[in-house]
């Protein structure tokens, strides 16, 4: 079994219901989830000037292989509306495989380990709340030591929990 580790995000729409949505969608195709992080309100990033966005890292076990899923997670993001347009515009949902079990992968339509992970803390902090020990596997440092050296100043801020 392939242990899979997701970020979600999207700032268009009902943002909570959408992340909601990915992940039913996630479980529903491509494995169980096994483990989610709070979800985490962001400023955007690259095009600073768009509404705030909703992240969630997840945790996948799947039978499939890594372009399988990539292949998978591209008709999800189709069926919840995503529209591409130009690089880190709004969208309504935005799912990227960050590690894939600890292999790398590059390929033409898929990097793993997602190249951006060291530099966005949007990314680094829910993964930081799942697996803070975990190596990545090119850059030999954990998630908490990557989070604490991150240049990313963008705020990201964790939703107070329900419960």
């Amino acid at each position: 079994m392939n242990k899979v580790f997701f970020i979600t995000g999207g700032n268009i729409g009902d943002r909570k219901k959408n992340l909601e949505t990915a992940a039913t969608l996630l479980e529903k195709h491509i494995g169980k989830i096994i483990q989610s992080s709070r979800i985490y309100e962001t400023d955007a990033w690259g095009i600073t000037d768009q509404p705030t966005f909703y992240n969630q890292a997840l945790i996948v076990e799947s039978e499939f292989s890594a372009q399988e899923v990539i292949r998978k997670i591209l008709k999800i993001e189709e069926e919840m509306g995503r529209v591409r347009t130009i690089k880190n515009a709004a969208r309504s949902i935005d799912i990227d495989i960050l590690f894939f079990n600890d292999e790398t992968v590059n390929e033409q339509n898929l990097i793993i380990p997602h190249p951006e992970i060291a530099n966005r803390r949007f990314v680094l902090m829910p993964l930081n709340e799942l697996e803070p020990n975990m190596i990545h596997p090119v850059l030999k440092k954990s998630i908490t030591e990557l989070l604490s050296i991150c240049k990313d100043p963008l705020k990201v801020t964790p939703l107070p929990s329900l419960t």
